[in-house]
């Protein structure tokens, strides 16, 4: 006689070794015995308590797939309520259900009730904090009391994996990151691999990608080889997968090597990225505005615009603020800044779109560009009172200086000074600026143009124009502070 729950732990064991296959057969198997003739053959069909219970366990199964098999999911808890009515008054059915409902309908979906998430059954527990988190409510996920040791092993690491996302949702990324690290040392094999790039993606996000690095190259020793491998006739879709995550690979060791100011590497790697998605599956949306990004960084414009009218073509509709954005600041980079304007007023007008700030401060340059200054300062204005303070401070110094209002004109790029990060463009362009103008002024300050000066030297390239006349601007200061203090510099 099928005993259910001897039936489910059998198929957990073959999920702890990964054997998905067996997993399903063990159940499959199971539930045909237990199952009675009658069964799917009208109103008459015999009830069996046992073979709806197997049904469960199989839709557990099903859930572990996520949206690519919920309607197997769906038919799977039919199937069931079939076998048994009484099964959907079971917390793991329950549970089931919402984390089906919660796929469909998202936030709208009904949460699980309290009985499903103080369930005796871990796996009840596990599928209601599941549901939770689709529905866009991580805290109460969180909230449900379960450790990963009284779950099996197959849904340990999925636990940890999705308790980082809820912390995620959350923008605790430093407890997310942890998260998934623990959750990558409970995984094995390939699912190590891509809990291991969450993690990284995650270190990228938050500015360490030195330890992100560390990270994939950890991950990167998962992969059976350094090519994808091929395609396994018995099992195509696990060469597949293996190849897509390689490609996912590629692309997050690119994002970290150009915030390492390793842009030719990062090409690399974001070209072969891309060549393992065309193998593997279709061409990216991110891995195509990574590209744009990479080439911009690389100065090479022309190519960079046609990455990112590439993404544009493959982005979804919330992605495409994005792409607009990227688009409109390449276009801008070579000097075209009405086609720029174009592009950069699509993403104005996504309310929900965060960067929006940038994007105003981005229009402001445009319109400085095209001699409309009344625009260009109101637009500057309000992106600086809504938080892009860089941006815009550089074009509101340009106004002012174009109205020689030079105090103002100072204050402006010495806020930039202030706000960016020491060494990077806005940076160095924001010291070169205010000693312009300290020299335009007469140099009352010529201690403080000399410190402007300087460190803008130090980052400025001989072959720059600046070099020299920042070489000149600073001359003139030493000479003048030597004649303030009643002796000659050398």
């Amino acid at each position: 006689m099928i005993d259910a729950d001897i039936t489910w732990q059998q198929a957990c064991t073959a999920l702890a070794g990964g054997d998905y296959e067996t997993a399903f057969g063990v159940l499959s198997a199971a539930l045909d015995e237990a199952a009675p003739a009658a069964v799917g053959k009208g109103k008459g069909a015999a009830v069996s308590p046992v073979a709806a219970l197997i049904c469960v366990y199989l839709g557990s199964l099903h859930a572990l797939y996520g949206d690519a098999a919920a309607e197997q999911l769906e038919a799977t808890l039919a199937e069931a309520r079939g076998l048994n009515p009484v099964v959907s008054s079971e917390p793991l059915y329950l549970a089931l259900n919402a984390e089906l409902e919660a796929r469909t309908r998202g936030p709208e979906a009904a949460p699980p009730a309290g009985a499903m998430r103080e369930a005796v059954d871990p796996v009840a527990r596990f599928h209601a904090l599941c549901a939770l988190a689709l529905a866009e409510q991580p805290q109460a996920a969180l909230d449900i009391h379960l450790g990963a040791g009284e779950l099996p092993v197959h849904l340990r690491w999925r636990l940890r994996s999705w308790q980082a996302d809820c912390q995620e949702q959350l923008g605790h990324t430093a407890d997310a990151i942890n998260l998934y690290a623990e959750a990558a040392h409970l995984a094995s094999g390939l699912d190590r691999a891509v809990m291991l790039q969450e993690q990284a993606a995650l270190l990228i996000q938050d500015g360490q990608p030195e330890e992100a690095r560390k990270v994939l190259d950890g991950a990167r020793l998962l992969y059976g080889s350094k090519q994808a491998p091929q395609v396994n006739p018995a099992n195509p879709g696990q060469g597949e997968d293996e190849g897509l995550n390689l490609a996912t690979w590629h692309y997050l060791r690119a994002q970290a090597l150009l915030q390492m100011d390793q842009a030719d590497a990062a090409y690399e790697m974001v070209r072969e990225a891309d060549r393992l998605e065309r193998q593997y599956g279709t061409p990216g949306y991110v891995v195509a505005l990574l590209s744009g990004q990479i080439l911009s960084h690389l100065g090479q414009q022309e190519k960079a615009i046609t990455a990112f009218e590439a993404a544009l073509k493959l982005a979804e509709d919330s992605d495409l603020p994005y792409a607009n954005h990227e688009l409109g600041v390449a276009l801008l980079d070579m000097d075209r800044p009405v086609e720029a304007r174009d592009r950069l007023e699509v993403a104005l007008n996504e309310p929900d779109y965060p960067y929006q700030p940038e994007v105003l401060a981005d229009i402001a340059e445009c319109d400085y560009r095209l001699g409309r200054m009344p625009e260009a300062q109101l637009a500057a204005e309000q992106a600086l009172a809504q938080g892009a303070v860089i941006p815009a401070s550089l074009v509101l110094g340009s106004v002012a200086l174009d109205y020689f209002q030079l105090d103002e004109a100072l204050e402006h790029y010495e806020r930039v000074v202030r706000e960016a990060a020491p060494d990077s463009r806005d940076w160095i362009i924001g010291h070169q600026m205010a000693a312009d103008v300290m020299a335009q002024q007469g140099f009352p300050d010529p201690a403080a143009a000399i410190a402007h000066a300087q460190q803008a030297l130090i980052l400025t390239p001989e072959s720059d124009d600046w070099h020299g006349t920042l070489q000149d601007l600073l001359a003139r200061a030493q000479t003048l502070m030597g004649q303030q203090d009643g002796r000659m510099l050398n």
